[in-house]
C-alpha cells in the first residue's frame, strides 16, 4: 500500500468514526492526545512556555489546538488552519416521534443545504449527544445498527420523476420510517430506544441533540483505487488534514506559534458561541499571548506577522456537467490541492494571502490548482472570510477537489488527501 493510499484509510477511519461534530471532536481529541497534546479549560487560568501543545474544546462540537512557539507572539507570530466538523444533514427536532397510516416516524430538520434526494432509499441511524440525569458531561451516542429510511415514491404513483426530476418538500416528505405502530405508539418509543443503547432508564434522559447519519462504510474504490466514497468529506476530510499535518511537526519546534481550529456550524452561517463567527479563536490567541507576558499591543503586533489557512473542499469538474464549470479553472481529483479565489470575497484569498501556501505546496512537492466559480454562478462561501474580518489576519481559501459535495455520500481522489497533509504540513513550518 502506498504512503498516500494509507493516510487516505486513516481518513476514512476517521470519518466513520465520527457521525457528527460532537464525535468528530472526541475523535480529533483522541489523535491530538496520542501526538502529546493535553486538554486546557476555558474556566481556568493558562500558564504556558515555549513549545507546549495544548487543545480547547467549546461545547463538544468545536476544537482548538495549539503549539506555542519558541518565540513570543509578538516576535513570531501564528500558523493557523480553520476547518469545520459540520456537514449538511437531517437533525431531529425536540419532538420528533410520531405515528402516521401505522409507520413509526421521525420529525427532522435539514441542517444546512443539504442535496435531499440522496438521503431517500439509504440505510439510516441515529448518533449525536444525550443529556443524563446527574451526569455533567452529555453522553455521545452512535446506533450502529440501521434503524431507519426515508422510503422514496413508487415511479408508478409519481411517473414524470424521472422528466421533470424529484420535487422534495421537507416537512413532508423528509420524516423517516422507524417501525410500524398503532396509536398507543405515538410517544415514548424514542426515550425507550435511547435509554436501551445508553443502559439507564428513560426517565434519566433530559435532553438530546441527534441526526441521522447513513451507515455505510467509507471505501476505497475505482479501477485502481484511486477514488473514495465517504459521507462528510465537506469537511472532515480538512479537519483530518489539518489534524495530521500538526501532529507531524510536533517534533520539529518553530518559533511561531501553530494552531488547528476545527469549528462547528459553518454549514448554517457560523453564528454561534462555537462558530468561526465567535469570539473564540480571538480569545485563544489573546490568552496565549497573556500567558506569553505580552499585552493588547504584542496581541496585535503578533496578528500583523501572523497567516491563516481557511480549508474547505472544493469542486472538481464534473464529467457529467463540465459546463458548470469556470473552463480555465478545472479542478481534477488526484491532482493536488486547490487555491479557490473570488473576487467578490466569497472567498478570502488575495495574491498576498495565498503566497505562503504556493511556497508550502512548493516545498512539499505537491501540485497546486486553481478554482474560480463561473461568472454567472452564485459561489459558495467559506469560514475564510469571516476568520478574516474578525482576526485581521491574512487568509487564503485552499480545499481538496471533490465531487457530490452535500450528498449523503460525497466523492474523492485517494491520493489528494496526502498532498494536503504535507502540503499543510509545510505551512505550519515555513517562516
Amino acid at each position: 500500500m502506498t504512503e498516500a493510499l494509507e493516510a487516505t484509510r486513516r481518513l476514512l477511519s476517521y470519518i466513520d468514526a465520527s457521525p457528527t461534530p460532537f464525535h468528530a471532536v472526541a475523535e480529533s481529541q483522541r489523535l491530538l492526545e496520542a501526538a502529546g497534546y493535553s486538554e486546557l479549560s476555558e474556566a481556568e487560568a493558562w500558564e504556558l512556555i515555549p513549545g507546549d501543545k495544548r487543545y480547547v474544546i467549546r461545547n463538544q462540537s468545536t476544537l482548538i489546538a495549539f503549539e506555542v512557539g519558541q518565540l513570543p507572539p509578538v516576535r513570531g507570530g501564528f500558523r493557523l488552519i480553520g476547518a469545520h466538523t459540520d456537514s449538511p444533514n437531517l437533525r431531529l427536532k425536540p419532538k420528533p416521534e410520531f405515528v402516521k397510516e401505522n409507520y413509526r416516524q421521525l420529525g427532522v430538520e435539514p441542517y444546512g443545504g443539504v442535496l435531499l434526494a440522496t438521503w431517500l432509499d439509504r440505510d439510516l441511524s441515529l448518533a449525536g449527544r444525550v443529556l443524563v440525569e446527574g451526569e455533567a458531561s452529555p453522553r455521545l451516542l452512535k446506533v450502529e445498527r440501521t434503524l431507519c429510511r426515508v422510503p422514496n415514491v413508487a415511479i408508478h404513483l409519481n411517473r414524470e420523476v424521472n422528466s421533470k426530476g424529484l420535487l422534495v418538500n421537507k416537512q413532508k416528505h423528509l420524516p423517516p420510517v422507524i417501525g410500524l405502530g398503532g396509536k398507543d405508539d405515538a410517544e415514548g418509543w424514542l426515550h425507550a430506544l435511547l435509554a436501551q443503547e445508553l443502559g439507564i432508564d428513560a426517565g434519566q434522559i433530559e435532553g438530546w441533540d441527534l441526526q441521522l447519519y447513513d451507515v455505510v462504510p467509507s471505501v476505497v474504490s475505482g479501477f485502481d483505487e484511486e477514488l473514495i466514497h465517504a459521507p462528510r468529506l465537506d469537511n472532515l476530510a480538512s479537519c483530518h488534514a489539518a489534524l495530521e499535518a500538526l501532529c507531524s511537526v510536533a517534533n520539529t519546534p518553530a518559533e511561531h506559534g501553530r494552531v488547528v481550529a476545527l469549528y462547528d456550524h459553518e454549514e448554517v452561517g457560523s453564528r454561534s458561541a462555537e462558530g468561526a463567527d465567535s469570539p473564540f479563536l480571538a480569545s485563544v490567541l489573546e490568552r496565549i499571548v497573556l500567558s506569553r507576558g505580552g499585552g493588547a499591543e504584542d496581541l496585535h503586533r503578533a496578528k500583523a506577522k501572523s497567516a491563516f489557512l481557511s480549508a474547505d473542499m472544493a469542486h472538481a469538474v464534473h464529467p457529467n456537467y463540465s459546463d458548470l464549470s469556470e473552463p480555465h479553472h478545472m479542478p481534477r481529483l488526484n491532482e493536488g490541492p486547490v487555491l479557490k479565489t473570488n473576487n467578490n470575497m466569497r472567498y478570502a484569498t488575495n495574491a498576498v494571502s495565498s503566497r505562503l501556501f504556493t511556497r508550502a505546496c512548493q516545498a512539499a512537492e505537491v501540485p497546486l490548482q486553481h478554482f474560480v466559480n463561473r461568472s454567472d454562478l452564485a459561489c459558495g462561501s467559506t469560514i475564510g472570510p469571516i476568520t478574516a474580518a474578525r482576526l485581521g489576519i491574512p487568509t487564503a481559501d485552499v480545499g481538496n477537489p471533490m465531487l457530490s459535495m452535500h450528498s449523503v455520500r460525497e466523492m474523492a481522489g485517494s491520493q489528494d488527501h496526502d498532498a494536503m497533509t504535507r502540503a499543510m504540513s509545510q505551512f505550519l513550518t515555513l517562516v
